[in-house]
């Protein structure tokens, strides 16, 4: 696994980042060789925050935790992570390492964050809206957003050619945009 560390707005001492890459390298097992997991160490108003996303192959975890213990912090971010394959055990199988789910786990290695109990959620679909998706710039999209007051907005991007898009609402206040690759 390959480790990319970054500091905002705080110099961390060495010991954190190996502490870091100990615990994080731990979720190796789950994945396949080129697997990369970036980790963004970040102090705001006396709590230690700590973004960790990991990508293999097509596959992106990321999680985010907040607590006033940096090494707290980061075990509950390797928690999140162990809980979000756990959950998607299911779906996962196939995009991660053959054998990830048959190694046993020492009683010592295990996170005093993770939760005694398997957990097992099933998505279930309540609700099916059928819309056409109209042809419309960015900015008609994020005002028919507000207007309906959704947190997002899927529409046909017509300064790509059409080209499907998605607005969003972020939790900072702004807008975001995601446009398909293709």
């Amino acid at each position: 696994m390959k480790f990319v560390f970054t500091d905002k707005k705080v110099n961390l001492p060495n010991k954190v980042h190996a502490y870091a890459e100990k615990k994080v390298g731990k979720l190796d097992r789950y994945f396949k060789a080129d697997t990369e997991a970036a980790i963004v160490f970040s102090v705001e108003k006396d709590r230690n925050n700590v973004e960790l996303t990991i990508r293999s192959g097509g596959t992106i975890i990321r999680v985010a935790e907040s607590t006033s213990d940096m090494f707290a912090t980061i075990d509950a971010a390797v928690s999140s992570v162990e809980r979000q394959i756990r959950k998607n055990k299911a779906r996962l199988e196939k995009r991660l390492r053959q054998d990830a789910f048959t190694r046993s786990v020492d009683a010592e290695e295990l996170s005093s964050f993770a939760p005694e109990g398997e957990e097992e959620e099933v998505f279930r679909i309540v609700r099916t809206k059928r819309f056409p998706i109209k042809h419309m710039t960015v900015e008609e999209a994020v005002l028919q957003m507000n207007l309906v007051d959704h947190t997002f907005f899927a529409f046909k991007n017509a300064d790509a050619d059409g080209a499907f898009a998605v607005v969003y609402k972020r939790n900072d206040g702004g807008y975001g945009l995601i446009e398909d690759d293709a």
